[in-house]
């Protein structure tokens, strides 16, 4: 059955501009559709933010700062980002679309990989990592669902929401975002969030394209979960005898369970890999898996999750629909490997602590949060008067009433509030809200006419955004002025909306042909209509004489705007150049020959009509004459 039919996005024009036509994926954040930019007629990706995500305005103001944040990677394996927006709860991304399949796809079909392959893979991923870890920011949800693979075999690593800036590393508290089976110990233990996490999931990564299996798996969430802190990646060889030496080596460099043993960013491992491929043989590089198995996926463990760290034990009866994490066995899967690096030792009961810490089920927290304290309840999306109603009902009274502009949420309804939901406050304290006054709507400036430098200023002093400048021929608007704009005059859009400029490239002109005249006479018969001149900087032979102009651009007659440049190229004069021997050809052939060779061509026929074959030619074949020169060729007679 086709789900798409029952998409509510599907066949609609998102934000008057985005033309949803199907369904691509469902993600754990977001869901991503294939669209149609009516604007710029180009075909995208739009991922859109779950409705439930939408709701919650500081993880909606993150997904836009670091949407933007992305929007400035420019790299060839990174998905580009092009747009973002939202209307109503549709929180929403416009990105490159990239026809193809995902890593996953790839390993669900075929298994286990040469590792030629997997190699060719990982360079270009740890690339766009490398490139976003120079930049500052890591992107934390790394796995072989991000990693797409064009039809033309191009490699880019996708969905950035998960991205933050490196120096913002550590969170004790709250929740952690991520796919279980690539989560690094210390993301699993500290919430550190630095260049090696990423560095960790892409040895998990290689391990399974290597291997066609995760290293570490379980029944539960909390199994995995329990074997990333406690045990080694083991080598792919102990899975797939005969693979190389320094693949082993690569997965446990990449997955070392202490940080610090790691290559510090995606740049350093991927150095470390180039040098590991240069080092194997052909046929370490292609050797065959003795036996490709094809990965049957839990689903939980492959999807971006909410995963609660340290929840208090009032909260423990909501874990499960965040993460179904079912209670941890009395004794853990014991890994087939035996560690490959000595770790201190975890006690018993720090073991048990650690995994009651991921599990949220804290021990002594009941009795400090009841009592004098409550906890601010969830108000995001509900109006004033629900808002109001709620935190009366919950013993707490409204401090203050704020009002800003949100392209999130409806006019009217709460889009924040201090202290946040969730947070424990003391009994009949007060909180403050925010109420969106809706969309910020700015109305299209009329700049026609402008300078384009003027109508920049006047766009962005409105608070829109100068966009896509196109130019164009126009009898009645003056060189460099404004023509149009699109959307045009008086268009309501949201504030920081894009607005394309049209401006004017005046009257054209036609380009006279200046081929065959000296220098300074082509200078002065293009500069008179107003174009500027430059001189290429290599000659070229040619039948024109030395010194005068052999070529020019654009051609004559083509049309061209005023101040445009022509580019001449000088002649060094026609060369001597050998004749072919052109005799007994037809007519066609050797006319054909000769003007290939640099030649003018006249047809002498002795008799008309009665014979097509050359008999002689003024220059014999294998002679030479200058190019340009003319060469008479005669038919045969009677």
């Amino acid at each position: 059955m086709d789900t798409t039919l029952q998409d509510p996005l599907v066949g609609q024009l998102l934000d008057g501009r985005y033309r949803v036509e199907a369904r691509i994926a469902v993600g754990g954040m977001a869901t991503v559709y294939r669209a149609v930019d009516t604007r710029l007629d180009r075909v995208l990706a739009l991922k859109v933010m779950h409705p439930a995500l939408a709701a919650d305005a500081a993880f909606v103001e993150r997904f836009i700062r670091e949407a933007k944040s992305v929007a400035r990677l420019a790299h060839p394996n990174v998905v580009g980002v092009f747009d973002q927006g939202a209307q109503g709860a549709y929180v929403y991304l416009a990105m490159e679309y990239v026809a193809g399949c995902t890593l996953r796809d790839v390993l669900r079909d075929r298994g286990a990989l040469q590792p030629r392959a997997a190699l060719d893979i990982l360079e270009p991923v740890l690339a766009a990592l490398g490139a976003a870890h120079r930049a500052g920011f890591v992107h934390r949800d790394m796995k072989p669902e991000n990693v797409l693979i064009g039809d033309d075999g191009r490699v880019k690593v996708a969905d950035f929401g998960l991205v933050r800036a490196v120096d913002t590393v550590t969170s004790t508290t709250g929740t952690l975002l991520g796919t279980v089976s690539y989560l690094a110990p210390e993301q699993i233990e500290h919430g550190t969030a630095d260049p090696r996490v990423d560095v960790y999931a892409c040895g998990v990564v290689l391990y399974e394209m290597l291997t066609g299996a995760k290293p570490h798996t379980g029944e539960t969430p909390a199994q995995v979960l329990y074997r990333h802190l406690n045990e080694d990646v083991p080598p792919p060889s102990a899975a797939v005898p005969g693979l190389a030496a320094a693949l082993d080596d690569l997965v446990a460099a990449a997955t070392a369970r202490n940080p610090e043993l790691r290559p510090y960013d995606a740049v350093a491992l991927l150095g470390m890999v180039q040098e590991a491929r240069a080092a194997l043989a052909d046929e370490q590089l292609d050797a065959v898996p003795p036996q490709a198995r094809t990965v049957e996926q839990s689903g939980t463990e492959d999807r971006t999750s909410v995963i609660p760290r340290a929840l208090p034990a009032e909260d423990a009866v909501h874990r499960t629909s965040r993460l179904e994490m079912a209670p941890l066995p009395p004794h853990p899967p014991q890994s087939a490997h035996p560690p490959r690096r000595r770790r201190s030792r975890r006690g018993p009961i720090a073991i048990v602590a650690a995994l009651l810490l991921v599990l949220g089920l804290g021990a002594g927290v009941w009795y400090i949060n009841s009592g004098q304290f409550t906890r601010v309840p969830s108000l995001l999306g509900q109006t004033q008067k629900e808002a109001k109603a709620r935190l009366a009902s919950a013993g707490l009274d409204v401090k203050k009433i704020n009002h800003d502009f949100s392209d999130s949420y409806t006019r009217g309804t709460v889009m924040a509030s201090d202290p946040t939901s969730g947070t424990r406050i003391r009994d009949n304290g007060s909180v403050t809200i925010t109420v969106s006054d809706g969309p910020r709507v700015v109305t299209v400036p009329d700049v026609t006419g402008k300078t384009l430098a003027e109508a920049r200023a006047e766009l962005k002093r409105k608070g829109l955004a100068p966009g896509l400048v196109t130019r164009e021929f126009n009898d009645s608007v003056d060189q460099g002025s404004v023509i149009s704009t699109d959307p045009a005059p008086g268009t309501e859009r949201n504030a920081d909306s894009a607005v394309a400029i049209t401006v004017s490239k005046g009257s054209p002109v036609d380009v006279p042909g200046v081929i065959g005249e000296t220098e300074d006479d082509a200078r002065s018969a293009l500069e008179d209509e107003g174009f500027k001149v430059v001189i290429a900087p290599e000659r070229v032979d040619s039948a024109e004489d030395e010194g005068s102009v052999a070529q020019q651009s654009p051609a004559e007659d083509a049309q061209a705007a005023a101040g445009d440049t022509i580019t001449l190229t000088i002649s060094n004069g026609p060369k001597p150049v050998e004749v072919p021997d052109v005799v007994g050809e037809s007519i066609a052939d050797a006319t054909k020959d000769l003007k290939e060779a640099g030649f003018d061509v006249k047809v002498d026929r002795a008799f008309p009509f009665l014979s097509d074959t050359i008999a002689s030619q003024s220059v014999d074949g294998g002679e030479t004459a200058l190019q340009g020169d003319t060469i008479t060729i005669k038919t045969k007679g009677l």
